[in-house]
């Protein structure tokens, strides 16, 4: 699958080319490489070694640190939003995969049907409106103004340095827009009763940040409103904790955790009605 999807080529340029210049907390990098036929090789910074706490999603990130976190954020793609910054640190962003989404749907079938009774009616909901308009909702996912994003920012993906968000496994990082980070990161990474309490100030926060970095000048109400449809995205992410490659104990405690995030975030911004709103316009 890595192979397949360029994942690996892409982590390792992340770290080769981008990660030396961004304001973001990443593992330093070592050795970094790839070849022409997908292969690749990473050498990176122990960083347990450094006393760098990681969540197997039994914790989230507190709303402080996720407000610190999403000020970086918003610096880093506010200074991808130009093109020419793209094309002169990261060309090999132009390079466009080829979306997957009927693979996808008919995976999320399959898994709807042998465990929709362990799933909440929400979740089950979410998913069988992306089998029914699943191109329509990753085009949804990726409209808005373009940059540079991680593109996976669960709490399986990030690290505490003292405090400090870092951001790990950059391979399906590509361009859309911010909003799909800064929304996967409030609902799968900071703890769920702090999202409560504070997502809308943390989302307000990111605004003012992009547009003081000299990036999208984004309303609220708007920002809002894709929130609740990049919400839906959680369980198009998390479904997939049900395939063989997640049977380990460790996969399978992230990948229940992550399942819980989604399941309160979609209850939280009624997001199944958002979807069935954007869908049908």
């Amino acid at each position: 699958m890595i192979g397949a999807s360029g994942m690996g080529e892409r982590e390792a340029r992340f770290y080769a080319d981008v990660a030396p210049s961004v304001d973001l907390r990443v593992p330093r990098a070592y050795y970094a490489a790839s070849a022409d036929d997908g292969s690749f090789a990473l050498l990176l910074e122990d960083l347990t070694a450094e006393g760098c706490a990681f969540s197997d999603g039994a914790w989230g990130v507190t709303a402080d640190a996720a407000a610190a976190a999403l000020e970086e954020m918003a610096r880093f793609h506010a200074r991808f939003e130009d093109p020419a910054v793209r094309s002169a640190v990261a060309p090999w962003l132009a390079a466009r995969k080829p979306q997957r989404s009927d693979m996808v749907a008919q995976l999320m079938r399959t898994v709807l049907d042998e465990h929709g009774d362990a799933l909440t009616s929400a979740y089950v909901a979410a998913g069988e409106l992306y089998i029914e308009h699943h191109a329509r909702l990753d085009e949804l996912w990726n409209t808005g103004p373009q940059t540079y994003i991680h593109g996976d920012t669960h709490i399986g993906n990030v690290f505490l340095d003292r405090g400090r968000v870092g951001f790990l496994d950059w391979g399906l990082s590509r361009v859309s827009t911010p909003l799909r980070d800064v929304s996967y990161f409030l609902t799968m990474t900071v703890d769920p009763e702090e999202r409560r309490q504070s997502e809308r100030d943390l989302l307000r926060l990111y605004l003012d940040a992009l547009r003081t970095a000299g990036g999208a000048d984004i309303a609220f109400d708007e920002a809002w409103s894709v929130h609740r449809v990049q919400a839906g995205y959680t369980v198009v992410a998390t479904f997939l904790a049900f395939m063989p490659s997640y049977a380990t104990s460790d996969s399978q405690g992230l990948g229940i955790a992550l399942r819980r995030h989604s399941e309160l975030a979609l209850d939280d911004l009624q997001v199944v009605d958002a979807m069935r709103v954007a869908v049908a316009t």
